[in-house]
């Protein structure tokens, strides 16, 4: 029930653990711009390396996706979030808090992330700016691959 020195000692340190990345993962980033939240960023970095772009080849752990009201058609990202993802993987879906530029309306979260085949199990605070939302397969969903 109590958090170790480190996560005492460094609160964003606690939300790479919130996020559920261990070191080896490989954490796939897409919608990098000036605006994200860099604490998180480096705290999920130094927990399992270096974030991947969305050019990677490889098969990812999890999906880190930076989205903001006007980036573009949300269910189109998430499918592309999909196609590197392992089939345990999770998909973090972060956008701006309501009241900040680019806040999206939880509602168009949830029809995009249905559409694409995907739940939400989750949210949390994901630093001062931008709140996270969990996203996984959902159950019965046909295997992308």
């Amino acid at each position: 029930m109590s958090a170790t020195a480190g996560q005492a000692a460094d609160g964003v340190r606690s939300l790479a653990d919130r996020f559920g990345i261990e070191p080896g993962m490989v954490v796939m980033e897409i919608g990098y711009d000036e605006d994200v939240d860099h604490d998180l960023r480096d705290a999920l970095a130094d927990r399992c390396g270096e974030l991947v772009d969305e050019d990677t080849d490889e098969v990812v752990d999890a999906v880190l996706v930076w989205y903001r009201d006007g980036d573009g058609d949300l269910f189109e990202l998430l499918v592309d979030a999909l196609g590197p993802l392992a089939d345990n993987g999770v998909v973090w879906l972060l956008t701006p808090k309501a009241g900040r530029d680019g806040h999206v309306e939880p509602s168009e979260v949830a029809e995009s992330a249905q559409t694409a085949g995907l739940q939400q199990t989750s949210t949390i605070n994901a630093g001062v700016d931008w709140s996270g939302a969990r996203l996984v397969l959902r159950r019965g969903s046909k295997s992308k691959k």
